[in-house]
């Protein structure tokens, strides 16, 4: 009698433990107070909201996303008023150009899956590139008529879709396996995982005549290569093809507005992308969400007041992988291509991982901050012929005598440029993120949030509820 008594005991002081931590860093680094409040949201007052519709209390509870979803839409403009300004060379050094941000959307979408589940519950996924590959592949092959039951010309969206839910079956099939380990262990299984299907679709001829290249769309033998749409399935005026040369341009928007291929695929990419975040957010912030967190942080306690780890486990590792999938999917309707190397090896998890420790574990929107930094520090630093960067304007711009000048020993400083810039970006990628986990072990965005004391739309909230006389959001009363 007296073990049941001492078992219910436990069970209830653990029930009470998890309700006074409730909120605990239920965001990536925001705190919270016994209540399951945030400080930002303590500091709100208790009429915030009433008498504003739903649409105007969600668009200022969400401040921050509208003005970061308006940066990105004006960048292209932004971007082309520029290089035709007196400092277009100095943008063009600086900017990333418009190919290169829809490269950031899609690939953000990705490491912001990797992200869902190794931020939110602790399991690294070593092996997620086979979720990105799976949605990739699947699009390409059936665009190709190469999938049994799926006409070649399906609707882009639904493809996307379809590759997305294949992506998930095959998270449960290596989830079911992989669960029942943890720590090291699950990332290394979850690791050979994805390389065997790397290495078994390298060799697989019926992907293409040259597997280890990886196929592109090129259409059933018969007929042409298909579009690839985003907008409304069956309405031609609200659909428009992404890809490069395949893809749509817009002239007369709003009457002024004229959009080239390249926009409109970036466009088009940021739709499905905010889409998908907002999905992932609502999720995160879910009793579904409180539940991946709670196992992140004790898991015993978590199983203690009643809950199944390995369900929620298997359950975030399939909507992960559902948003992998999709990402994977965008991915290959932009490049109209994929190969092994790009969509399936490890080292795409790699990049997925480097950009959520740059933007910040268990913040869903730090890795695609996180994939921006990266890129836009690899163009910064690429070498000549590859777009702008540091290198071709020193060598445009510097003088020719400062560029013959003599540093030492014969070296000059053009010499000099070429030898520590040209080729060099992976090394001050790899000292950056050294730097990163040394100094700023919570990413860009996890730093942030740690000095405002709460995410940045509940401390945003927080501002404006006060009309912006310095109330704080922070639990030590300090910005």
């Amino acid at each position: 009698m007296s073990s049941d008594a001492d078992r219910r005991e436990a069970s209830e002081e653990a029930s009470r433990e998890r309700h006074a931590s409730r909120g605990t860093e239920t965001d990536g680094g925001t705190t919270a107070d016994a209540e399951g409040e945030t400080p930002a949201e303590s500091d709100l007052p208790e009429d915030y909201g009433s008498g504003l519709s739903w649409p105007a209390r969600y668009a200022r509870e969400h401040v921050p996303h509208l003005v970061v979803i308006a940066l990105f839409a004006a960048y292209p403009f932004l971007h082309a008023f520029l290089l035709e300004s007196p400092v277009s060379a100095e943008a063009v050094m600086l900017l990333p150009d418009v190919d290169t941000m829809t490269a950031v959307l899609y690939f953000g979408l990705f490491a912001m899956s990797f992200d869902f589940i190794s931020g939110y519950t602790g399991y690294l996924s070593f092996g997620h590139a086979v979720f990105y590959g799976t949605g990739a592949y699947f699009v390409v092959l059936t665009a190709n008529g190469k999938v049994p039951f799926l006409p070649y010309d399906a609707p882009f969206l639904l493809l996307v879709v379809l590759g997305g839910v294949l992506a998930v079956v095959l998270s449960l099939l290596i989830g079911v396996v992989s669960f029942r380990l943890s720590g090291v262990y699950f990332a290394m299984i979850t690791l050979g995982f994805s390389q065997v299907l790397y290495v078994f679709v390298r060799d697989w001829d019926y992907v293409g005549s040259s597997p280890r290249d990886g196929p592109a769309v090129v259409g059933p033998p018969d007929a042409t290569a298909p579009a690839f749409n985003v907008g409304v399935p069956g309405v031609d005026a609200l659909n428009l093809a992404i890809g490069g040369l395949a893809g749509d341009s817009v002239e007369g928007l709003f009457g002024f507005v004229n959009l080239s291929s390249t926009e409109v695929t970036y466009f088009m990419a940021g739709l499905v992308v905010i889409v998908c975040y907002f999905a992932m957010q609502r999720l995160v912030h879910s009793p579904f969400g409180r539940v991946m967190i709670a196992i992140r942080e004790n898991e015993e306690r978590a199983e203690a007041v009643g809950y199944d780890p390995f369900r929620y486990k298997l359950a975030a590792f399939a909507v992960s992988a559902f948003f992998a999938g999709i990402a994977g999917g965008l991915f290959a309707g932009v490049r109209r291509s994929v190969s092994p190397d790009n969509s399936l090896f490890f080292l795409v998890t790699g990049d997925a991982l480097l950009a959520s420790i740059i933007g910040g574990f268990g913040t869903l929107a730090g890795p695609l901050y996180g994939r921006l930094f990266d890129e836009s520090v690899r163009e910064f630093l690429s070498k000549e012929g590859a777009g702008g960067g540091l290198l071709p304007y020193l060598r445009n711009h510097l003088p020719e005598g400062v560029l013959g000048a003599d540093i030492f020993g014969g070296l000059t400083v053009q010499e000099a440029i070429g030898a520590f810039l040209n080729g060099h970006a992976a090394l001050y990628i790899g000292l950056l993120f050294v730097l990163f986990v040394l100094y700023v072990p919570n990413g860009i965005l996890g730093t942030l949030r740690d000095r405002l004391g709460a995410t940045v739309a509940k401390w945003a909230g927080a501002r404006l509820s006060s009309g912006g006389d310095g109330a704080s959001a922070s639990p030590s009363g300090e910005d």
